[in-house]
């Protein structure tokens, strides 16, 4: 059984800085992508990164790009997202899924897989 565990959230001040980790078990961590998304209250989930199963390639939103930066440890099976120069738009519910075998060749693609979330994330809220 495929197991995944958010951790890292937490309350911090705008301009601040958090790393979020995913512990994953109960499959091939190392052949398969990973991705973390967001759901802000009453808001529907926002894809956010995601990471192919080499590393190799990486995609962000342009909502993120060049402040949130994915990476992964295969020997550990854990997958983190470095989230820097927050904004009070980055509050939310962060959860990461496992994604397409291999990976993806576009950030369409890793954007509008249809990922299924079971673990049971962990918050960011970004306030002064």
């Amino acid at each position: 059984e495929e197991h995944l565990v958010e951790s890292g959230g937490g309350l911090v001040q705008p301009g601040g800085s958090l790393r979020l980790s995913c512990a994953t078990s109960g499959f091939d961590f190392s052949r398969y992508s990973m991705t973390w998304s967001r759901q802000a209250p009453g808001e529907g989930v926002e894809w956010v990164s995601t990471i192919n199963a080499g590393a190799a390639d990486t995609f962000y939103a342009d909502s993120v790009k060049g402040r949130f930066f994915i990476s992964r440890d295969n020997a550990k099976d854990t997958v983190y997202l470095q989230l820097n120069s927050l904004k009070t738009e980055d509050t939310a519910m962060y959860v990461c899924a496992k994604g397409l075998r291999g990976g993806y060749t576009n950030d369409f693609d890793a954007r509008h897989y249809k990922y299924k979330y079971s673990g049971q994330g962990t918050q960011v809220t970004v306030s002064s």
